[in-house]
Protein backbone atom coordinates (compact mmCIF):
# COMPACT_ATOMS: atom_id res chain seq x y z
CA UNK A 1 0.00 0.00 0.00
CA UNK A 2 1.53 3.27 -1.12
CA UNK A 3 2.36 5.86 1.49
CA UNK A 4 0.77 4.02 4.41
CA UNK A 5 3.78 3.84 6.77
CA UNK A 6 2.75 7.24 8.11
CA UNK A 7 -0.73 7.16 9.72
CA UNK A 8 -3.48 9.00 7.89
CA UNK A 9 -4.01 11.32 10.88
CA UNK A 10 -0.39 12.50 10.55
CA UNK A 11 -0.57 12.78 6.78
CA UNK A 12 -3.65 15.00 7.06
CA UNK A 13 -2.34 17.19 9.87
CA UNK A 14 -2.86 20.80 8.70
CA UNK A 15 0.20 23.01 8.32
CA UNK A 16 -1.41 26.43 8.72
CA UNK A 17 -4.40 28.15 10.29
CA UNK A 18 -6.31 28.23 7.00
CA UNK A 19 -6.27 24.42 6.93
CA UNK A 20 -7.15 24.07 10.60
CA UNK A 21 -10.82 23.23 11.14
CA UNK A 22 -12.81 23.81 14.31
CA UNK A 23 -12.12 26.13 17.25
CA UNK A 24 -13.35 29.20 15.40
CA UNK A 25 -13.80 30.95 18.76
CA UNK A 26 -10.01 30.84 19.18
CA UNK A 27 -8.49 30.98 15.70
CA UNK A 28 -11.26 32.29 13.48
CA UNK A 29 -11.11 35.76 12.01
CA UNK A 30 -10.47 38.34 14.75
CA UNK A 31 -10.55 35.61 17.45
CA UNK A 32 -8.41 36.16 20.52
CA UNK A 33 -5.70 33.53 19.93
CA UNK A 34 -5.43 34.32 16.23
CA UNK A 35 -4.83 37.99 17.06
CA UNK A 36 -2.00 36.99 19.43
CA UNK A 37 -0.46 34.75 16.76
CA UNK A 38 -0.66 37.36 14.01
CA UNK A 39 0.75 40.08 16.29
CA UNK A 40 3.66 37.84 17.30
CA UNK A 41 3.01 38.74 20.96
CA UNK A 42 2.33 35.23 22.13
CA UNK A 43 1.92 34.55 25.87
CA UNK A 44 2.49 31.19 27.49
CA UNK A 45 -0.81 29.35 27.46
CA UNK A 46 -2.62 26.09 28.13
CA UNK A 47 -4.93 24.35 25.66
CA UNK A 48 -7.67 22.52 27.55
CA UNK A 49 -9.99 20.20 25.68
CA UNK A 50 -10.94 16.57 24.94
CA UNK A 51 -8.66 14.27 22.91
CA UNK A 52 -8.38 14.69 19.17
CA UNK A 53 -9.60 18.29 18.83
CA UNK A 54 -6.31 19.68 17.54
CA UNK A 55 -4.20 20.76 20.53
CA UNK A 56 -0.88 19.41 19.25
CA UNK A 57 -1.64 20.47 15.70
CA UNK A 58 -2.43 24.01 16.78
CA UNK A 59 0.84 24.28 18.75
CA UNK A 60 2.84 23.15 15.69
CA UNK A 61 1.00 25.56 13.40
CA UNK A 62 1.76 28.44 15.75
CA UNK A 63 5.47 27.60 15.89
CA UNK A 64 5.57 27.32 12.10
CA UNK A 65 3.64 30.55 11.59
CA UNK A 66 5.96 32.49 13.92
CA UNK A 67 9.07 30.70 12.65
CA UNK A 68 10.13 29.75 16.16
CA UNK A 69 12.09 26.69 17.34
CA UNK A 70 9.69 24.03 18.56
CA UNK A 71 10.45 21.62 21.40
CA UNK A 72 7.98 18.92 22.34
CA UNK A 73 7.82 16.82 25.49
CA UNK A 74 5.24 14.28 26.63
CA UNK A 75 4.41 14.37 30.32
CA UNK A 76 3.82 10.61 30.15
CA UNK A 77 7.44 9.78 29.35
CA UNK A 78 9.46 12.86 30.37
CA UNK A 79 11.02 13.60 33.75
CA UNK A 80 12.65 16.62 35.37
CA UNK A 81 15.94 15.85 33.60
CA UNK A 82 14.23 15.92 30.20
CA UNK A 83 12.68 19.28 31.05
CA UNK A 84 16.01 20.74 32.16
CA UNK A 85 17.83 19.40 29.10
CA UNK A 86 15.20 20.93 26.82
CA UNK A 87 15.34 24.27 28.64
CA UNK A 88 19.12 24.25 28.28
CA UNK A 89 18.75 23.78 24.52
CA UNK A 90 16.27 26.64 24.46
CA UNK A 91 18.70 28.85 26.36
CA UNK A 92 21.32 28.29 23.69
CA UNK A 93 18.83 29.60 21.13
CA UNK A 94 18.69 32.95 22.93
CA UNK A 95 20.98 35.33 21.12
CA UNK A 96 20.49 38.79 19.69
CA UNK A 97 16.73 39.51 19.74
CA UNK A 98 15.45 36.12 18.65
CA UNK A 99 11.93 35.37 19.93
CA UNK A 100 11.74 32.65 22.57
CA UNK A 101 11.31 29.05 21.39
CA UNK A 102 7.99 27.29 21.94
CA UNK A 103 8.04 24.44 24.44
CA UNK A 104 5.02 22.21 23.91
CA UNK A 105 4.18 19.79 26.71
CA UNK A 106 1.53 17.24 25.87
CA UNK A 107 -0.65 16.02 28.76
CA UNK A 108 0.90 18.57 31.10
CA UNK A 109 -1.59 17.55 33.80
CA UNK A 110 0.47 14.38 34.27
CA UNK A 111 3.53 16.35 35.41
CA UNK A 112 3.95 16.26 39.17
CA UNK A 113 4.66 19.36 41.27
CA UNK A 114 8.45 19.05 40.97
CA UNK A 115 8.26 18.77 37.19
CA UNK A 116 5.95 21.76 36.95
CA UNK A 117 8.13 23.74 39.36
CA UNK A 118 11.11 23.18 37.05
CA UNK A 119 9.32 25.19 34.34
CA UNK A 120 8.54 28.27 36.42
CA UNK A 121 11.79 30.20 36.11
CA UNK A 122 12.09 29.78 32.36
CA UNK A 123 8.46 30.76 31.75
CA UNK A 124 8.73 33.78 34.02
CA UNK A 125 11.98 34.97 32.38
CA UNK A 126 10.61 34.41 28.88
CA UNK A 127 13.28 31.83 28.06
CA UNK A 128 10.51 29.77 26.45
CA UNK A 129 6.89 30.29 25.52
CA UNK A 130 5.13 27.39 27.18
CA UNK A 131 2.23 25.74 25.40
CA UNK A 132 0.67 22.99 27.48
CA UNK A 133 -2.03 20.58 26.33
CA UNK A 134 -4.38 18.99 28.84
CA UNK A 135 -7.61 17.02 28.86
CA UNK A 136 -8.11 17.84 32.55
CA UNK A 137 -9.22 21.04 34.26
CA UNK A 138 -6.00 23.07 34.73
CA UNK A 139 -7.38 24.52 37.97
CA UNK A 140 -7.00 21.08 39.55
CA UNK A 141 -3.93 19.75 37.75
CA UNK A 142 -1.56 22.71 37.20
CA UNK A 143 0.19 24.35 40.14
CA UNK A 144 -1.05 27.85 40.92
CA UNK A 145 2.26 29.69 40.22
CA UNK A 146 2.47 28.18 36.74
CA UNK A 147 -1.24 28.62 36.06
CA UNK A 148 -1.00 32.31 36.96
CA UNK A 149 1.67 32.78 34.29
CA UNK A 150 -0.39 31.21 31.51
CA UNK A 151 -3.52 32.04 29.59
CA UNK A 152 -6.03 29.19 29.42
CA UNK A 153 -7.81 28.54 26.11
CA UNK A 154 -10.66 26.02 26.02
CA UNK A 155 -10.99 23.87 22.91
CA UNK A 156 -14.51 22.65 22.17
CA UNK A 157 -15.50 19.13 21.05
CA UNK A 158 -15.71 18.87 17.27
CA UNK A 159 -19.28 18.95 15.96
CA UNK A 160 -20.75 16.69 13.29
CA UNK A 161 -20.22 19.16 10.45
CA UNK A 162 -16.54 19.60 11.33
CA UNK A 163 -15.94 15.86 11.55
CA UNK A 164 -17.56 15.29 8.16
CA UNK A 165 -15.42 18.07 6.72
CA UNK A 166 -12.29 16.31 8.05
CA UNK A 167 -13.39 13.03 6.45
CA UNK A 168 -14.17 14.62 3.10
CA UNK A 169 -10.85 16.43 3.14
CA UNK A 170 -8.99 13.15 3.67
CA UNK A 171 -10.97 11.41 0.91
CA UNK A 172 -10.25 14.19 -1.57
CA UNK A 173 -6.63 15.04 -0.74
CA UNK A 174 -4.83 12.04 0.75
CA UNK A 175 -2.90 10.34 -2.03
CA UNK A 176 -3.60 6.77 -0.87
CA UNK A 177 -7.27 7.23 0.06
CA UNK A 178 -7.87 9.04 -3.22
CA UNK A 179 -6.59 6.01 -5.16
CA UNK A 180 -9.33 3.89 -3.61
CA UNK A 181 -12.11 6.19 -4.88
CA UNK A 182 -13.73 6.20 -1.43
CA UNK A 183 -17.28 7.40 -0.82
CA UNK A 184 -18.94 7.43 2.60
CA UNK A 185 -22.52 6.33 2.11
CA UNK A 186 -23.44 6.35 5.82
CA UNK A 187 -21.78 8.51 8.47
CA UNK A 188 -23.53 7.44 11.68
CA UNK A 189 -21.20 4.61 12.77
CA UNK A 190 -17.89 6.25 11.92
CA UNK A 191 -18.90 9.46 13.69
CA UNK A 192 -20.23 7.62 16.73
CA UNK A 193 -17.14 5.48 17.20
CA UNK A 194 -14.84 8.46 16.76
CA UNK A 195 -16.34 10.06 19.86
CA UNK A 196 -15.62 13.51 18.40
CA UNK A 197 -11.88 12.71 18.22
CA UNK A 198 -10.47 13.71 14.81
CA UNK A 199 -7.43 11.46 15.18
CA UNK A 200 -9.62 8.47 16.00
CA UNK A 201 -11.97 9.41 13.16
CA UNK A 202 -9.14 9.25 10.61
CA UNK A 203 -7.75 6.06 12.17
CA UNK A 204 -11.14 4.39 11.67
CA UNK A 205 -11.35 5.61 8.08
CA UNK A 206 -7.87 4.28 7.36
CA UNK A 207 -8.63 0.97 9.05
CA UNK A 208 -11.83 0.47 7.05
CA UNK A 209 -10.09 1.30 3.78
CA UNK A 210 -7.12 -0.96 4.56
CA UNK A 211 -9.43 -3.82 5.59
CA UNK A 212 -11.48 -3.67 2.39
CA UNK A 213 -10.67 -6.28 -0.24
CA UNK A 214 -11.74 -3.95 -3.02
CA UNK A 215 -9.10 -3.36 -5.65
CA UNK A 216 -7.68 0.08 -6.25
CA UNK A 217 -9.65 0.28 -9.50
CA UNK A 218 -12.96 -0.25 -7.75
CA UNK A 219 -14.99 2.34 -5.86
CA UNK A 220 -15.23 1.78 -2.09
CA UNK A 221 -18.59 2.73 -0.55
CA UNK A 222 -18.34 2.85 3.24
CA UNK A 223 -21.50 1.89 5.17
CA UNK A 224 -22.37 1.63 8.86
CA UNK A 225 -22.20 -2.17 8.73
CA UNK A 226 -18.74 -2.06 7.19
CA UNK A 227 -17.46 0.23 9.95
CA UNK A 228 -19.03 -1.89 12.72
CA UNK A 229 -17.59 -5.13 11.34
CA UNK A 230 -14.13 -3.66 10.97
CA UNK A 231 -14.05 -2.10 14.43
CA UNK A 232 -15.26 -5.27 16.13
CA UNK A 233 -12.45 -7.22 14.46
CA UNK A 234 -9.79 -4.66 15.33
CA UNK A 235 -11.03 -3.39 18.71
CA UNK A 236 -7.78 -4.27 20.47
CA UNK A 237 -5.97 -1.79 18.21
CA UNK A 238 -8.04 1.03 19.62
CA UNK A 239 -7.72 -0.19 23.19
CA UNK A 240 -3.93 -0.11 23.00
CA UNK A 241 -3.87 3.36 21.49
CA UNK A 242 -5.39 4.88 24.63
CA UNK A 243 -8.09 6.67 22.66
CA UNK A 244 -10.94 5.00 24.58
CA UNK A 245 -10.14 7.09 27.64
CA UNK A 246 -13.61 8.59 27.87
CA UNK A 247 -15.47 5.43 26.85
CA UNK A 248 -13.77 3.36 29.54
CA UNK A 249 -14.19 5.87 32.35
CA UNK A 250 -17.86 6.09 31.34
CA UNK A 251 -18.22 2.30 31.56
CA UNK A 252 -16.46 2.34 34.94
CA UNK A 253 -18.72 5.03 36.43
CA UNK A 254 -21.86 3.37 35.06
CA UNK A 255 -20.77 0.04 36.58
CA UNK A 256 -20.33 1.70 39.98
CA UNK A 257 -23.71 3.43 39.67
CA UNK A 258 -25.27 0.12 38.58
CA UNK A 259 -23.91 -1.71 41.68
CA UNK A 260 -21.78 -4.19 39.69
CA UNK A 261 -18.43 -4.61 41.47
CA UNK A 262 -17.18 -7.18 38.96
CA UNK A 263 -17.60 -4.85 35.99
CA UNK A 264 -16.27 -1.90 38.01
CA UNK A 265 -13.02 -3.69 38.85
CA UNK A 266 -12.67 -4.93 35.26
CA UNK A 267 -12.90 -1.40 33.84
CA UNK A 268 -10.59 -0.19 36.60
CA UNK A 269 -8.05 -2.82 35.52
CA UNK A 270 -8.34 -1.61 31.92
CA UNK A 271 -7.45 1.90 33.07
CA UNK A 272 -4.62 0.69 35.31
CA UNK A 273 -3.16 -1.40 32.49
CA UNK A 274 -3.46 1.56 30.11
CA UNK A 275 -1.51 3.85 32.42
CA UNK A 276 -4.42 6.11 33.41
CA UNK A 277 -3.68 8.82 35.97
CA UNK A 278 -4.78 7.40 39.37
CA UNK A 279 -5.83 10.88 40.52
CA UNK A 280 -8.24 11.09 37.59
CA UNK A 281 -9.85 7.78 38.58
CA UNK A 282 -10.03 8.77 42.26
CA UNK A 283 -11.50 12.17 41.45
CA UNK A 284 -14.27 10.61 39.35
CA UNK A 285 -15.10 8.19 42.18
CA UNK A 286 -15.31 11.14 44.59
CA UNK A 287 -17.86 12.81 42.33
CA UNK A 288 -19.85 9.59 42.06
CA UNK A 289 -19.85 9.13 45.84
CA UNK A 290 -21.66 12.45 46.24
CA UNK A 291 -23.83 12.31 43.12
CA UNK A 292 -24.97 8.69 43.04
CA UNK A 293 -24.58 7.37 46.61
CA UNK A 294 -25.01 10.54 48.60
CA UNK A 295 -27.14 10.36 51.71
CA UNK A 296 -27.85 6.66 51.27
CA UNK A 297 -24.33 6.14 52.64
CA UNK A 298 -22.50 9.36 53.57
CA UNK A 299 -19.37 7.35 54.44
CA UNK A 300 -18.87 6.71 50.73
CA UNK A 301 -17.76 10.30 50.18
CA UNK A 302 -15.35 10.09 53.12
CA UNK A 303 -13.79 6.93 51.69
CA UNK A 304 -13.55 8.40 48.20
CA UNK A 305 -11.79 11.51 49.51
CA UNK A 306 -9.44 9.33 51.54
CA UNK A 307 -8.76 7.33 48.36
CA UNK A 308 -7.90 10.51 46.44
CA UNK A 309 -5.49 11.64 49.15
CA UNK A 310 -3.93 8.18 49.41
CA UNK A 311 -3.20 7.78 45.69
CA UNK A 312 -1.59 11.24 45.73
CA UNK A 313 0.67 9.99 48.50
CA UNK A 314 1.38 6.47 47.25
CA UNK A 315 1.44 6.47 43.42
CA UNK A 316 1.69 3.42 41.18
CA UNK A 317 1.64 0.45 41.43
CA UNK A 318 0.26 0.24 44.99
CA UNK A 319 -2.51 2.74 44.26
CA UNK A 320 -4.31 0.06 42.27
CA UNK A 321 -5.18 -1.67 45.56
CA UNK A 322 -6.60 1.52 47.10
CA UNK A 323 -8.61 2.23 43.95
CA UNK A 324 -9.93 -1.33 43.87
CA UNK A 325 -11.04 -1.21 47.52
CA UNK A 326 -12.86 2.06 46.94
CA UNK A 327 -14.46 0.90 43.69
CA UNK A 328 -15.84 -2.27 45.31
CA UNK A 329 -17.15 -0.26 48.28
CA UNK A 330 -18.88 2.29 46.04
CA UNK A 331 -20.34 -0.38 43.76
CA UNK A 332 -21.82 -2.29 46.71
CA UNK A 333 -23.16 0.79 48.53
CA UNK A 334 -26.86 1.73 48.46
CA UNK A 335 -27.54 4.46 45.91
CA UNK A 336 -29.29 7.82 46.07
CA UNK A 337 -29.04 10.91 43.89
CA UNK A 338 -31.32 13.00 46.12
CA UNK A 339 -28.59 15.54 46.96
CA UNK A 340 -27.78 15.98 43.27
CA UNK A 341 -31.46 16.38 42.37
CA UNK A 342 -31.96 18.82 45.25
CA UNK A 343 -29.28 21.26 44.09
CA UNK A 344 -30.43 20.96 40.47
CA UNK A 345 -34.03 21.72 41.48
CA UNK A 346 -32.88 24.59 43.69
CA UNK A 347 -30.87 26.12 40.85
CA UNK A 348 -33.86 25.85 38.53
CA UNK A 349 -36.06 27.45 41.19
CA UNK A 350 -33.61 30.35 41.52
CA UNK A 351 -33.69 30.88 37.75
CA UNK A 352 -37.50 30.85 37.75
CA UNK A 353 -38.10 33.10 40.78
CA UNK A 354 -35.13 35.46 40.67
CA UNK A 355 -33.75 37.30 43.71
CA UNK A 356 -36.45 36.73 46.30
CA UNK A 357 -36.11 38.77 49.48
CA UNK A 358 -34.50 37.17 52.53
CA UNK A 359 -37.08 37.01 55.37
CA UNK A 360 -36.47 39.78 57.92
CA UNK A 361 -35.96 37.32 60.76
CA UNK A 362 -33.01 35.73 58.94
CA UNK A 363 -31.21 38.93 58.06
CA UNK A 364 -28.04 40.09 59.75
CA UNK A 365 -28.33 43.33 61.76
CA UNK A 366 -24.84 44.86 62.21
CA UNK A 367 -26.16 48.47 62.51
CA UNK A 368 -28.70 50.21 64.69
CA UNK A 369 -30.78 51.21 61.68
CA UNK A 370 -31.06 47.61 60.56
CA UNK A 371 -32.24 46.60 64.02
CA UNK A 372 -34.86 49.35 63.94
CA UNK A 373 -36.06 48.03 60.59
CA UNK A 374 -36.65 44.64 62.16
CA UNK A 375 -33.66 42.76 60.80
CA UNK A 376 -33.22 39.60 62.85
CA UNK A 377 -35.88 40.61 65.40
CA UNK A 378 -38.07 37.51 65.35
CA UNK A 379 -35.32 34.96 64.71
CA UNK A 380 -35.65 31.85 66.87
CA UNK A 381 -32.26 30.62 68.05
CA UNK A 382 -32.66 26.84 67.78
CA UNK A 383 -30.44 25.98 70.75
CA UNK A 384 -32.74 27.80 73.14
CA UNK A 385 -35.57 25.38 72.39
CA UNK A 386 -36.24 21.80 73.34
CA UNK A 387 -34.45 19.35 71.12
CA UNK A 388 -32.44 22.24 69.63
CA UNK A 389 -35.24 22.90 67.18
CA UNK A 390 -37.78 25.67 66.68
CA UNK A 391 -40.46 26.03 64.02
CA UNK A 392 -39.14 28.80 61.77
CA UNK A 393 -39.71 29.90 58.19
CA UNK A 394 -36.41 29.83 56.33
CA UNK A 395 -37.60 30.14 52.71
CA UNK A 396 -38.75 33.39 51.07
CA UNK A 397 -42.48 34.11 51.33
CA UNK A 398 -43.19 33.29 47.66
CA UNK A 399 -41.87 29.73 47.86
CA UNK A 400 -42.86 28.64 51.36
CA UNK A 401 -43.55 24.91 51.67
CA UNK A 402 -41.57 24.27 48.50
CA UNK A 403 -40.21 20.71 48.43
CA UNK A 404 -36.64 20.71 47.13
CA UNK A 405 -34.88 17.86 48.93
CA UNK A 406 -36.85 14.63 48.52
CA UNK A 407 -35.58 11.61 50.52
CA UNK A 408 -35.40 8.41 48.52
CA UNK A 409 -36.29 4.81 49.37
CA UNK A 410 -33.14 3.65 51.14
CA UNK A 411 -32.66 2.84 54.82
CA UNK A 412 -30.74 5.98 55.70
CA UNK A 413 -33.10 8.39 53.92
CA UNK A 414 -36.19 6.70 55.33
CA UNK A 415 -34.81 7.68 58.74
CA UNK A 416 -34.26 11.24 57.47
CA UNK A 417 -37.83 11.39 56.13
CA UNK A 418 -39.28 10.27 59.46
CA UNK A 419 -37.17 12.77 61.35
CA UNK A 420 -38.30 15.65 59.11
CA UNK A 421 -41.94 14.61 59.49
CA UNK A 422 -41.60 14.59 63.26
CA UNK A 423 -39.94 18.00 63.29
CA UNK A 424 -42.09 19.83 60.76
CA UNK A 425 -45.44 18.04 61.10
CA UNK A 426 -47.37 18.65 57.89
CA UNK A 427 -45.03 21.27 56.44
CA UNK A 428 -42.86 18.67 54.77
CA UNK A 429 -45.43 16.03 53.89
CA UNK A 430 -43.18 13.39 52.34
Amino acid sequence: MIGTNQPLADRMRPKDLDGYVGQEHLVGENAILRQSIESGLLPSFLLWGPPGVGKTTLARIIANKLNRPFYQLSAVSSGVKDVRDTLEKAKKQQFFNNPSPILFIDEIHRFNKAQQDSLLGSVEQGLVTLVGATTENPSFEVIAPLLSRCQVYILKPLDKETLIKILENAIQHDSYIRQRKVEIKEYEAILRYSGGDARKLLNILELVVASSDAGTDKNLAITNDMVLTCIQEKMAFYDKSGEQHYDIISAFIKSLRGSDPNAAVYWLARMVEGGEDPKFIARRMTILAAEDIGLANPNALLLAVACFNAVNLIGWPESRIILSETAVYLATSPKSNSAYLAIEDALELVKETGDLAVPLALRNAPTGLMKELGYGRDYKYAHKYEGNFAQEEFLPEDIRRKMIYKPQENLREKEIRNKLRNLWNDKYDY
